[in-house]
């Protein structure tokens, strides 16, 4: 019975955390934007990588409301609010699901940031080197904005280790379900 309680507390832990940390991701890309001196500005909506990034937050989000209540009363309970195979299954293929998403959302922020920072390097200094312009307050607007990206996609990256722990437990949990905890 010890082991059911681990498993269900890690799993409204895990839970939680992923909720909070997709929700954190969500709106640090919201308010992420740059204001340049003509009045225009760029949102994460003019960067199709950081809508995607928060598309991915959402279902993040989505996921783990509809997870919750499932979640507690496993946890206080030691039992499944739903009986037989419905809950452990959709856990199982939910979680992976999910879990690889949150993956992709992962990769497309932190790609986008790379190759965007690496990519306005290049130009400032080719800009400076010869003589063309002093940008350094608009690098600076830039780096902050694209840091406020890695930092979002940072924050999903926690939801998606949270989600690939979900996947391992409810695997484990699926198993422990239909053949008892030894098999």
């Amino acid at each position: 019975m010890a082991f059911h309680k681990i498993t269900a507390i890690s799993t409204l832990v895990l839970r939680i955390l992923t909720l909070l940390s997709s929700i954190a991701c969500i709106v640090m890309l919201v308010t992420d934007q740059v204001k340049f001196g003509d009045g225009s500005k760029t949102t994460f909506k003019d960067v199709i990588a950081y809508r995607y990034v928060l598309s991915t937050a959402v279902v993040g989000v989505t996921y783990s409301l509809v997870q919750l209540p499932f979640a507690l009363y496993y946890a206080f309970k030691q039992k499944r609010l739903i009986r037989g195979e419905l809950l452990p299954e959709f856990d199982f293929y939910g979680d992976k699901v999910v879990s690889l998403f949150l993956g992709t959302g992962v990769g497309a922020g932190f790609a986008v940031t790379f190759e965007f920072k690496d990519f306005l390097k290049d130009l400032f200094k080719t800009l400076a080197d010869s003589g063309v312009v002093d940008a350094g307050e608009l690098k600076s607007k830039l780096d902050k904005f694209l840091d406020r990206g890695n930092i979002a996609t940072g924050l999903l990256f926690v939801a998606f280790i949270c989600m690939a722990l979900l996947s391992v437990l409810s695997s484990i949990n699926k198993r422990t379900t239909t053949t008892g905890i030894f098999g």
